[in-house]
């Protein structure tokens, strides 16, 4: 955990990221996804089904392979953000930050004095004591990213970036929608959504920091990173698990004619 944050490094050098989401809470299946070639890979503790204790499988899991562990934590609260950077993860997403004052709370929740007000105790991260160079870095390598969900936030997007240690942000399209009295989905094409979008997009690249979305498909992700947006989710595990099902067995029936016919 000590080689400092290669994600962090990929998007100062203004590389696209490809990042991975796990709901499921398994090793195994986290294992799979991390061998099929994304930059980074985010548990999902908001609305995935996993706990800490699977969040920590799924990192373990991943270690052999080039792919940064992120985690999205359930809400914005010291406890959580702390606990999870302890386990190993290189970055927090963190749902519905609205304003300044959010914005200051998730970054000293993540961060060691004096910058911040997290408690020493990296059990995962880095051992504890003054045994490994983890505290002295963890202030410049941990990513922390708040979700811009809300007409709040967008309104207030200036003063949330100009908080210093925010690292960047990530959009939350179905949430957003509904802020906006729009139906819930991710890969929108609304004229208003997209306006926001290029908005974000400017916001972020004024400041050098980055924008990230979550997509529904590959083909949006691309069309997005064409936007400006440098960091972007596709799916998540079960969704593309069940994509690649659907899509096997119809092939299977439409190929095989009648006789497979449901």
């Amino acid at each position: 955990m000590n080689a400092g944050n290669p994600l962090k490094k990929r998007l100062k050098e203004g590389k696209a990221v490809v990042n991975a989401w796990l709901a499921i809470p398994s090793g195994f299946s986290a294992e799979t996804m991390a061998q099929c070639g994304w930059d980074s890979v985010t548990v999902d503790m908001q609305h995935g089904v996993q706990d800490y204790h699977s969040m920590v499988a799924c990192f373990q899991a991943m270690d052999k392979y080039p792919v940064t562990p992120l985690v999205r934590v359930p809400w914005n609260e010291p406890g959580i953000v702390g606990k999870v950077l302890d386990g190993g993860a290189w970055g927090i997403i963190c749902p519905m930050v609205n304003n300044v004052a959010e914005a200051k709370a998730l970054v000293s929740y993540a961060l060691y004095p004096p910058k911040g007000k997290r408690s020493n105790g990296p059990i995962r991260a880095g051992a504890y004591g003054s045994a490994t160079p983890y505290q002295a870095t963890a202030n410049d390598e941990v990513l922390v990213i708040p979700m811009i969900e809300t007409q709040e936030a967008i309104d207030n997007i200036d003063a949330i970036l100009d908080v210093p240690g925010i690292s960047g942000i990530y959009v939350g399209p179905s949430d957003l929608g509904l802020s906006l009295g729009l139906v819930p989905k991710l890969d929108r094409d609304e004229p208003q959504v997209l306006a926001i979008y290029d908005k974000l997009a400017a916001a972020v690249k004024k400041r050098g920091q980055f924008a990230g979305i979550h997509n529904a498909t590959a083909s949006y992700a691309a069309k997005m990173i064409g936007k400006g947006f440098q960091f972007v989710t596709i799916a998540n595990d079960s969704g593309l698990m069940a994509m690649a099902a659907r899509a096997a067995v119809a092939q299977t029936r439409k190929e095989a004619g009648a006789v497979a016919d449901k």
